[in-house]
């Protein structure tokens, strides 16, 4: 394709050819273009000076070098300039003219052809040209180990592998790009995704607050904005506590706990998720402190929790040194699950007992987050709730929170005949 020349006054100094609006099939060579930018010339001994002082009205594009060898001379370089703030010599102030005068150069402004190719161009430039004029452009990614996981729209998808070819050269390190095709799978937390661009490896390795995890992105569930979440929660424990983790996923609030000394009881249904906490167990050595569980959040309450709560309420209530936690990170339904715990322990309650933190996490539309969620909440329960915390952990749309609300579970939601 014939190289196109624009000058400096031209809108779209930086964008690439017209001719690429509509291109689905990515052709590097096409985003190959010839502009005009102003350079200063310079003895090759101070370009390093002046390249630091003039820093800021230098050209900068992705994988551009702005310094210019002299063909003529090895003795001068000439360094590229910000076409749009560099116009001409006049916008040089006082202070740089004392610094040209200093090293004796000269403020003369010249104008060069300079090349420019897909690599000097930036991700949204690029897909601004190609997909249809006015239309949204997707740039943002959840990045997962080596892989760039996008929610594209529905305008995007024919030209989704060009997308995804782009995001895979414009980011170091990613080598796979994927694309959701449906909504997560409420029973097993993960969701449907196809390969855009790169390698078909979905086996992920992560780094969180310190921990590594590993696991098959396409079979569980991993959103990697909840870091500082799974921090939060495992700041409130101590050395001794236990933790019973309802949907542990591949254990990244059980894995923290067993760091911290706590005693763990970690379950999930999706025996991928479940596998993959075992083995992020094993290789965080944490293994002999987490009990991992296999089976539906209600079972794991009904079974394990009703069984090894009463032995903690007892001891716990005696020396008071520890506390319980209940952790139910499913947004999309634990607070339907909160049900679980009416009468689940029949024994009478003392006045000292030690009674379980519950942290239990939800979605909500509503105008008032915190009262929908805790409204939800005491209906499950059958009670209310007279002292609770309420978190917002994230905006997930812009009319769709994710919330964690932390209560004491009422003695009297615990404890009881079932009818």
């Amino acid at each position: 394709m014939a190289e196109k020349k624009e000058n400096c006054e031209h809108a779209g100094l930086f964008s690439p050819n017209p001719s690429v609006r509509g291109m689905v099939d990515l052709d590097r060579n096409a985003f190959t273009k010839t502009i005009q930018v102003p350079v200063l010339k310079l003895r090759k001994e101070i370009v390093n000076k002046v390249m630091k002082t003039l820093k800021h009205r230098l050209l900068h594009r992705p994988q551009m070098k702005r310094i210019i060898d002299d063909p003529k001379d090895d003795n001068t370089k000439s360094v590229i300039l910000d076409p749009y703030i560099v116009t001409s010599e006049d916008v040089f102030d006082e202070r740089d003219r004392a610094f040209f005068k200093q090293i004796d150069i000269s403020p003369q402004v010249r104008q060069v052809d300079l090349q420019l190719t897909y690599e000097n161009f930036k991700t949204n430039e690029i897909l601004e040209a190609v997909l249809p004029q006015g239309q949204s452009v997707t740039t943002g990614f959840s990045r997962v180990g080596h892989i760039a996981h996008m929610n594209l729209r529905d305008h995007q998808l024919p030209y989704k592998n060009l997308i995804g070819q782009v995001i895979l050269d414009k980011n170091p390190g990613i080598t796979t790009v994927v694309n959701k095709t449906n909504i997560i799978d409420s029973t097993y937390r993960n969701f449907q995704m196809e390969v855009l661009a790169g390698e078909d490896n979905m086996v992920a390795k992560v780094k969180e607050n310190g921990f590594t995890y590993e696991f098959d992105f396409s079979k569980v569930y991993w959103n990697p904005r909840l870091g500082s979440e799974h921090d939060r929660i495992t700041g409130f424990l101590q050395s001794g506590d236990v933790v019973f983790d309802v949907f542990a996923g591949v254990g990244p609030f059980a894995i923290p706990a067993a760091k911290k000394n706590c005693i763990v009881y970690a379950n999930d249904l999706n025996p991928e998720s479940y596998k993959w906490l075992i083995h992020n167990c094993k290789l965080n050595k944490v293994d002999k402190k987490v009990q991992a569980f296999n089976t539906d959040g209600r079972e794991f309450i009904g079974t394990v929790v009703k069984e090894e709560l009463p032995k903690y309420i007892k001891s716990f209530s005696t020396e008071r040194k520890n506390r319980l936690h209940i952790v139910m990170n499913l947004p999309a339904l634990a607070l339907d699950f909160l049900d679980s715990f009416r009468h689940l322990l029949p024994e009478k309650p003392h006045t000292d007992d030690v009674l379980p933190t519950v942290h239990c996490y939800g979605f909500s539309k509503d105008d008032n987050p915190e009262k929908e969620v805790k409204d939800r909440a005491e209906e499950m329960l059958g009670t209310t709730l007279e002292s609770c915390s309420i978190h917002l952990v994230r905006q997930v749309a812009p009319n769709k929170q994710m919330m964690c609300i932390s209560f004491e579970l009422p003695s009297e939601v615990l404890f009881g005949s079932r009818r």
